[in-house]
């Protein structure tokens, strides 16, 4: 008879709300099989992306880094240019390096850069341990959360609202600036069981994404112009009496001015700024507004650009209007993060002895950083060391011409602590390795739900890796630093952050397989108040509270006019979307998620194509004043005419030029508070008559 498996609880580490709860399969003690999804977790419910489910892939990857390396060749080739060391000597040439540039130039020249390749908090805060401890560069974290998070905060004044699980109560559902399918499956699990009962979906993104595919309504809006969408909607619901007019009396500052403004934002205005046909506008407003029990689960997609604030604000503010938010099933949700009361975060990020007084540099702009823009570095040193975990900013981040040029100074000293060599660990002077978190201790909340949980490690590190918090524990010993945990483990960590609330222990939270946070009915739905001062939601946004940008946007819910807009010389808009089988960067790696994705296509509609004597596969060039990316054609009729996709952050590498998509993004920081472009890019495209032999022979030659 068949030995059953022993499986282990795990948590998700990676940057998805889901967080989903793990059942592993542990081969021993240094092997693991399939990944399952916990059915012990009420929001998980078995259900887990295919990524995660095959992520043996990943940690017996026959790439994966398990010694320490130091270069010895030229930047930025690969394996090839390093060659192996000791932990001793990398850890002593780290130490020795960071001295010597703090001697120079200031602790402020030394730069640690992460993010969110764990979502967990011990692990993931590690750099800022090093950089409280020492005094190195702040670092401020815009290039993912930073625009949605001001434009909910605008409106709702709590990073928190209606839990997930309610969906399955709610008669329509609108995912709007999302694609759970490919970015948080258990949204599409909730969804259907909503569906069972009768409930409708509708989907509003630029095009056909394959949550759009199951949507019994698709809205189509031209990028940027959510905002526009969102007021029109408002103005049929004023009009034909969709309002609760004791709700907003009650629980919002909706006045006279904001209804005369909202009266003006007709749907054939809304028609023309969006791209959708006016009816089509009026179809959903009513039938939103005919729905009480409506669920908007609001993404970030419709915020990457310089107007995504105002446009997350304009749609959250549709709920209130209705006063949806009363009812089991409705309101809406964009992210959890302040719901999680008794965890002290700051114990994990090494917060509690003090916070680094150093310049705050703007990872989103770490290209014109590293280059010395005087925007950013002010009259500070220019950065000269790197500390870089749970990021790829050579692929990641915007105008990537320039992130490549800064990496490329002779004088910046880079370590990177990684599992791959990634293209920015090729650039690095010493690579570390580093553990997955299947091999390490860790504490996770959640946007999209609701629970707390803690992981251990269900297999030994890899080889000779080490975690986050070991690598930055012991350099912080080398360098003579002062730290509240020196000593102490990951998990006597999370028992320290967890000390002085009400929530269980470290130990007995990883038994239950989580802690569920979830409020009553009453705080989820704000109906003791929304989280600003006066306890109302605002439908009159002060920008200037969330961020020094914010005079830049409109006080009232709009079309912002601050994109990039397509031009005479550049009359298509970029969107950088996901994709399905990769998350961010990771995952490019695995042969499973690279045999799915294939290869980098850009979508453009098929009478586009026509005009522009593209057939599908072939090559086009798509262009503007940062650079320039050659890429393979899919004619696709799922978007507007004028828009362009690519989906998924693949490795410059896969590029027909070695150029990814990124350097055509800008870095210019959106209002009020910063943040990344992604989906905001102006471009121009033409047919390339180079054959992809061709052109990787000049890229080749170019290099």
């Amino acid at each position: 008879m068949k030995q059953s498996l022993e499986r282990r609880y795990a948590v998700c580490p990676h940057d998805c709300p889901s967080t989903c709860a793990l059942e592993v399969e542990k081969l021993d003690d240094h092997h693991i099989g399939r990944i399952h999804g916990s059915k012990h977790n009420s929001y998980t419910a078995g259900v887990i992306c295919a990524k995660v489910a095959r992520y043996a892939e990943r940690v017996h990857h026959p790439d994966r880094l398990g010694r320490p390396l130091k270069r010895v060749g030229e930047k930025g080739i690969g394996i090839s240019a390093f060659e192996p060391i000791s932990w001793e000597e990398a850890l002593t040439t780290i130490v020795d390096r960071f001295q010597s540039i703090q001697a120079e130039s200031g602790p402020e020249s030394i730069w640690p850069y992460f993010y969110a390749g764990t979502m967990g908090w011990v692990q993931r805060g590690s750099a800022n341990r090093l950089r409280h401890a020492m005094g190195y560069a702040r670092q401020k974290e815009t290039i993912c959360v930073s625009i949605a998070n001001a434009g909910w905060l605008a409106g709702v004044g709590a990073k928190r609202g209606v839990d997930a699980r309610e969906i399955t109560d709610s008669e329509l559902i609108v995912v709007w600036g999302g694609n759970p399918v490919h970015t948080q499956i258990n949204v599409m699990t909730q969804v259907a069981k909503a569906r069972k009962k009768g409930a409708k979906l509708v989907v509003v993104d630029p095009y056909r994404t394959a949550t759009a595919q199951q949507a019994d309504i698709h809205l189509m809006p031209k990028p940027g112009t959510d905002g526009a969408l969102a007021c029109g909607v408002m103005n049929v619901l004023l009009k034909e009496g969709f309002v609760d007019q004791d709700y907003l009396d009650k629980y919002t500052d909706f006045d006279a001015e904001i209804r005369t403004h909202l009266m003006q934002k007709t749907p054939a205005w809304a028609a023309e700024v969006t791209g959708i046909d006016a009816e089509q506008i009026v179809t959903f407003a009513r039938l939103y507004g005919r729905s009480q029990r409506s669920y908007l689960r609001m993404g970030y997609g419709m915020s990457r650009s310089r107007n995504g604030a105002s446009n997350m604000h304009a749609v959250s503010c549709l709920p209130a209007l209705t006063g949806a938010w009363q009812y089991p099933g409705g309101g809406a949700l964009f992210g959890h993060s302040e719901l999680y009361k008794g965890l002290d975060t700051r114990i994990c990020q090494g917060q509690d002895q003090g916070e680094s007084a150093a310049r705050e540099l703007d990872m989103s702009r770490i290209g014109p950083v590293l280059t010395g823009d005087p925007r950013d570095l002010g009259d500070g040193p220019p950065v000269k060391a790197l500390f870089i975990q749970n990021c790829n900013p050579m692929a990641v981040a915007p105008e990537s011409a320039k992130v490549r040029q800064g990496f490329m100074r002779d004088d910046l000293f880079t370590v990177v602590h990684e599992q791959q060599m990634t293209e920015t660990a090729a650039m690095a002077d010493i690579v570390l390795p580093a553990t997955t978190f299947l091999e390490h201790d860790d504490i996770y909340t959640a946007s999209g739900h609701t629970h707390l949980q803690v992981s251990k490690a269900v297999i030994k590190p890899y080889k000779e890796c080490r975690s986050n918090y070991e690598l930055v524990c012991e350099l912080i010993h080398r360098l003579g630093g002062r730290h509240s945990t020196t000593g102490k483990s990951a998990f006597e960590v999370i028992e320290q952050a967890l000390d002085h609330g009400p929530l269980p222990t470290a130990e007995k939270m990883h038994q239950d397989q989580g802690v569920d946070c979830a409020l009553c009915f009453e705080k989820a739905h704000f109906l003791d108040g929304f989280g600003h001062p006066d306890e109302r939601f605002h439908f009159r946004a002060d920008w200037l509270a969330l961020g020094p940008l914010g005079a830049v946007l409109p006080q009232l819910p709009d079309h912002c006019t601050l994109l990039e807009q397509a031009d005479q010389q550049h009359p298509f808009r970029l969107v950088t979307a996901p994709a399905r089988t990769f998350l961010n960067s990771s995952f490019t790696e695995t042969p499973g998620s690279r045999k799915k994705e294939q290869r980098p296509r850009a979508m453009i509609h098929p009478d586009d194509c026509l005009e522009l004597g593209l057939e599908p596969d072939s090559i086009v060039l798509i262009g503007n004043s940062r650079g320039q990316v050659r890429v393979h054609v899919r004619p696709f009729d799922g978007l507007q005419r004028g828009v362009v996709i690519v989906e998924g952050v693949w490795p410059n590498a896969d590029f027909i030029d070695g150029v990814g998509i990124n350097v055509l993004v800008s870095a210019e920081a959106a209002a009020p508070n910063g943040g990344a472009v992604f989906h905001d890019t102006k471009v121009w495209l033409e047919a390339s008559h180079q054959t992809e032999g061709e052109a990787q022979k000049g890229s080749r030659e170019e290099s």
